[in-house]
């Protein structure tokens, strides 16, 4: 891994929350991936754990991701986990005081959010980076939300709102030297 160099942070592309509504993003996020690790850049997978007790147990009734295959990374992306850095975590952010430290050992103050899902924990994520003077960035076309359409939209309008309009990208946005090749 390299220090000093944006992170393209991959969040909880997990079987457990790819649904019809979110399944479009698994090959898009899996060619960005592709061409970001072959440019040579630095990727964290994050991966949510539920747990008995948890407060989206004990608040929202959720049981779900819990074990696997639900907390599973999808296959597509097994391909390139081995070449980035799992984080395990049980909150919508990557940044527990774990990740903190992780993002701070590696150097990075570049992030490149994508994932599952805009409107919780790809938006936590990009939040919390900007609240810790990180220069978050939020992939629009390389997000998606398990709830559906409206409720990614509504991450985006959020996003827009916490961290600035400009923060909020689209795939064709993210600099040439960052991913190789053309999108698919």
């Amino acid at each position: 891994m390299t220090t000093n160099r944006p992170v393209l942070v991959v969040t909880d592309m997990q079987n457990g929350f790819v649904r019809e509504q979110s399944a479009h993003i698994v090959p898009i996020v899996a060619d960005l991936v592709r061409r970001w690790q072959e440019s040579g850049g630095d990727t964290l997978f994050t991966r949510y754990l539920n747990y008995p007790g948890s407060p989206f147990e004990r608040f929202f009734g959720w049981r779900r991701l819990q074990s696997p295959p639900e907390t599973d990374i999808v296959s597509e992306l097994q391909p390139y986990v081995e070449r980035g850095i799992m984080f395990d975590k049980t909150i919508y952010s990557p940044f527990s005081a774990e990740g903190i430290e992780l993002f701070s050992r590696h150097g990075w103050t570049e992030c490149y959010f994508c994932g599952i899902a805009t409107e919780s924990c790809v938006l936590k994520g990009a939040v919390d980076a900007f609240e810790r003077n990180l220069t978050p960035w939020l992939i629009s076309d390389a997000s998606a939300s398990h709830a559906g359409p409206e409720a990614h939209a509504a991450g985006l309008l959020v996003a827009r709102r916490f961290i600035g309009p400009g923060q909020v990208i689209t795939r064709a946005d993210i600099p040439a030297a960052l991913v190789r090749g053309q999108a698919a």
